[in-house]
């Protein structure tokens, strides 16, 4: 699964912004540093279990914990329409 070609992301005040330049989904999204963390890794082709090991060498956090953040962030951008898969 990857991002969309499409989506471009901003980095301003520590907060990102996700932001779909086709005309499929009218609105930007704000991350915080973990959707961001995921968004960032989504933007090469990857699996949701690659991102959960990434995210465990990187944060001092539970696997179980990471795997139902990175759940829900990719959910959320399913619904969106933003990931090719």
């Amino acid at each position: 699964m990857k991002l969309k070609d499409t989506y471009i992301t901003h980095e301003s005040d520590g907060e990102q912004i996700l932001l779909d330049t086709s005309s499929s989904f009218a609105g930007l999204i704000r991350n915080n540093k973990t959707a961001a963390f995921i968004v960032e890794c989504l933007k090469e082709d990857t699996t949701q279990e690659n991102i959960v090991e990434a995210m465990f060498e990187k944060y001092d956090a539970p696997k179980d914990v990471l795997a139902k953040d990175v759940s829900d962030v990719i959910e959320k951008l399913r619904k969106v329409g933003a990931l090719d898969e």
